[in-house]
């Protein structure tokens, strides 16, 4: 398996292709709608039994012309580099100018309370902490500033937000990512935008200093009604328990800043890899193998909601889900949802996968666009590659199809595809 992933494989030609020739596939755009076409068209070379697309609504929200944004400082503006959040709403047309105040927290940005708060733009400055040796862990750790920090501002009376990127890199990128309003009405919602790392440290000392100084910034992003797109399915057929489904997935969308090589082009690619490589070796499946493209991880996870309800209509049966969505990164192992029993029978393969160097066998997320999968004997698994460089990319205009290694992508497909077959041999 690693042999034909390292030699005779398609997944570093199809990352290329969605990166450089489609580019970024937001939903509901353009180049969603391209990439679902491809991949279709991709899949069907391979020969499978079944290739088809599944229908799902998706939110459509575009960025529009680049943000702009300065403190304005004793008669001079200091320039920042900022971007949109995903979904928010946008500034006045001439942009919002307000007083600055820094919180670290939304417990204190609660504590401010509204006397504290309203009239002015919340400045949300919590870096991801570097003690934690798994930055995922550290991603968690402070994206809530970013997921929360516009609607629990906007019950304050808050103008606006600004966000301290979610990135342990100190550089002038800003990394965009969801924000999400709730319930609030459409009509008092606040602008929500991600500021770069070194962006946030500057504004911070420069805040330090002249505690009175105004913040100006511009976004013209607008939200839309749902439309259609699809999930991209394909199967191989089981030869014992055709009924009996295991999926393999990735996220076809990405954010729109740069081409989604890392999140998540390289996970679709290195799924269709797992069928490519399981014809390539004539290897005739017990359970059905079916890999999943879905739409819509980026801003509402409406592939993998549509997914799992269409398979409560049409009574599947899912006993396995592996899913690939941390990055085109060397592999390392798996972090698994399961039983103790099988949890226990994954973990004693462990000393296959030694010699390929992926250590890592333990409980833990597998996945958000296999998550809404609830068959109650199914185990779900998430591929773990080394995470020390993701964030450097993650939802940045520099996740670009040279931020990938091409044979540590294509390790990562043979990782997955090994699984599978063990997984599927010995059930």
């Amino acid at each position: 398996m690693y042999t034909k992933a390292l030699t005779d494989s398609n997944c570093y030609g199809w990352l290329a292709d969605l990166s450089n020739k489609i580019g970024h596939r937001l939903s509901g755009s353009k180049g969603a709608e391209l990439a679902v076409s491809y991949t279709q068209s991709e899949l069907q070379k391979l020969g499978v039994d079944k290739v088809y697309l599944q229908a799902v609504k998706v939110p459509k929200w575009e960025r529009g012309p680049k943000e702009q944004a300065y403190l304005q400082l004793e008669g001079k503006k200091i320039p920042f580099s900022i971007c949109a959040l995903g979904l928010s709403v946008a500034t006045p047309q001439k942009g919002l100018v307000a007083p600055v105040i820094e919180v670290q927290s939304l417990d204190q940005l609660i504590q401010l309370g509204e006397a504290g708060v309203k009239g002015k733009i919340v400045f949300f400055n919590r870096p991801m902490n570097p003690e934690f040796i798994e930055t995922f862990h550290a991603y968690g750790s402070c994206v809530d500033q970013r997921s929360s920090g516009a609607r629990e501002a906007g019950k304050l009376g808050a103008l606006g937000v600004i966000v301290r990127s979610m990135n342990l890199r100190i550089d002038d990128l800003p990394h965009t990512g969801m924000t999400n309003y709730g319930d609030t009405p459409m009509g008092q919602r606040i602008p929500a935008a991600a500021i770069s790392t070194m962006g946030a440290n500057q504004l911070s000392g420069l805040l330090k200093d002249n505690p009175n100084a105004t913040f100006y910034f511009k976004q013209s992003c607008q939200n839309y009604e749902e439309v259609l797109s699809h999930n991209v399915i394909a199967e191989i057929t089981g030869s014992v328990y055709p009924n009996q489904i295991m999926v393999v997935g990735g996220h076809l969308d990405s954010w729109d800043l740069g081409d989604g090589s890392h999140d998540d082009g390289a996970g679709c690619v290195q799924s269709m890899t797992v069928l490519q490589l399981l014809k390539k070796m004539n290897y005739k499946p017990k359970h059905t193998i079916r890999v999943v493209l879905f739409m819509n991880e980026e801003n509402g996870v409406k592939g993998g909601i549509k997914y799992e309800e269409m398979a409560i209509k049409n009574k599947e049966q899912h006993v396995f889900a592996l899913e690939s969505d941390s990055g085109g990164f060397s592999p390392r192992g798996f972090s698994i949802e399961a039983t103790p029993e099988q949890l226990a029978q994954i973990q004693s393969w462990e000393a296959l996968f030694k010699p390929y160097l992926i250590h890592l066998f333990r409980k833990g997320h597998s996945g958000t666009d296999i998550g809404p999968l609830k068959d109650p004997n199914i185990v779900k698994v998430g591929l773990q590659p080394d995470s020390q460089r993701y964030f450097d990319y993650h939802h940045a205009a520099n996740d670009t199809f040279d931020a990938v290694n091409k044979r540590e992508l294509e390790l990562g497909a043979a990782a997955m595809t090994a699984l599978v077959y063990l997984w599927d041999s010995h059930n």
